[in-house]
């Protein structure tokens, strides 16, 4: 693989090196992306995860998240992708990362300072009080989940016409600006805003290293190095000469 040592040096010699990563790092852990070939939104409508449809019809909403999400979701295991980047923080070559997806398996491939940019399917929030649940301590096979205090409980992730949480948000800007190195892994860089964060690194000085299957909106315009490979067989090879 070319360029696989020169990445390697790069993350070894870097002082805060950073992953940005996409729905394209979890295809193989056997959960399809939103967008493109094979995409859940090719074959399903995504209206049951707009807030207005949500508040108006919560147990249809929770009929399609179930089906299409935490059944899938639910069950995933991280790949090797997600366990090295778990590995390069351990080692303190990864200061975090920056996620995009709500599937959780960043954390369960041990990596600890993860930023959900757009949430997470592993807590619910009560729309009522605020509070949240454990998705796993939860009866979500109830036809509309409730919390103690009665309000219907919402998966804690963006839905559309949400915005984004203002912590989640603050964190990512901080982590870009800092870096000065963004492992940009599995995505497109077509989701605003989070698509801007790897821009945000580069105009700071930050090395761009860029691991899709195919070209993003980054690849011409601030990639340093692309590597045109599956996120496993990457990481894997990455692992070799760390």
């Amino acid at each position: 693989m070319n360029n696989i040592q020169t990445a390697a040096d790069l993350i070894k010699k870097s002082k805060y090196a950073v992953g940005f990563t996409g729905a394209g790092i979890s295809v193989e852990s056997g959960i399809p992306p939103f967008t493109g070939a094979g995409g859940l939104w090719n074959k399903y409508d995504p209206k049951f995860i707009e807030l207005d449809f949500f508040y108006s019809d919560p147990e249809k909403s929770w009929q399609e998240m179930r089906k299409i999400f935490f059944n899938s979701m639910g069950t995933a295991k991280p790949n090797k992708a997600h366990i090295v980047l778990g590995s390069l923080e351990k080692q303190g070559l990864l200061k975090g990362i920056i996620t995009q997806n709500i599937d959780g398996l960043h954390h369960a491939g041990g990596s600890k300072n993860v930023v959900e940019f757009h949430g997470t399917i592993n807590t619910l929030l009560c729309t009522d009080c605020g509070m949240k649940y454990e998705t796993s301590k939860t009866d979500i096979t109830a036809k509309i989940p409730r919390c103690a205090c009665g309000g219907i409980l919402k998966p804690d992730f963006v839905f559309y016409g949400e915005g984004i949480n203002i912590d989640n948000f603050e964190k990512s800007e901080e982590m870009a600006a800092k870096a000065d190195l963004v492992i940009i892994t599995g995505t497109a860089g077509q989701v605003m805003p989070a698509c801007y964060l790897p821009f945000t690194a580069k105009k700071n000085g930050a090395k761009i290293i860029e691991v899709n299957t195919t070209e993003s909106s980054y690849t011409k315009q601030i990639t340093d190095y692309y590597f045109q490979v599956k996120a496993t067989e990457f990481f894997s090879e990455l692992e070799k000469h760390i």
